[in-house]
């Protein structure tokens, strides 16, 4: 079993900026946190949850959602079971919980291969 905690969500204007965390829990993370493919979806009010950014285990490939137009950057740092996801020129439309969440394995933009769940820290932007 694979604890995922997200940290750093909160109210912020039109235009700026959050950085958002995720903490795996060493204890019970099993296998090297090295080699779970992390991921961030976010799920707005009243739809349904949507593929925001992922990142493979080594950190060397990362992969988008079309909404976010290089707006946001995903990270990891394995020596401290992190995941990070740094968002920039929020928008109104980027207001929703955010959740990270791992896969064993490859990457995948698919909420039905990821394993692991946070549950998740709310963004709110204000226009």
């Amino acid at each position: 079993q694979v604890q995922l905690v997200e940290s750093g969500g909160g109210l912020v204007q039109a235009g700026g900026s959050l950085r958002l965390t995720c903490v795996a829990s060493r204890r019970t993370f099993g296998r090297a946190f090295s080699a779970y493919t992390m991921g961030w979806f976010r799920q707005a009010p009243g739809k349904g949850r949507e593929f925001v950014a992922a990142i493979v285990g080594s950190g060397v490939t990362t992969s988008y959602g079309d909404s976010i137009k290089g707006r946001f950057a995903i990270s990891r740092d394995n020596t401290k079971n992190t995941l990070f996801l740094q968002m920039n020129s929020l928008e109104a439309e980027d207001t929703a919980v955010y959740y990270c969440a791992a896969r064993y394995g490859t990457w995948s933009t698919r909420e039905s291969d990821y394993d692991f769940w946070g549950q998740g820290t709310q963004v709110t932007v204000s226009s």
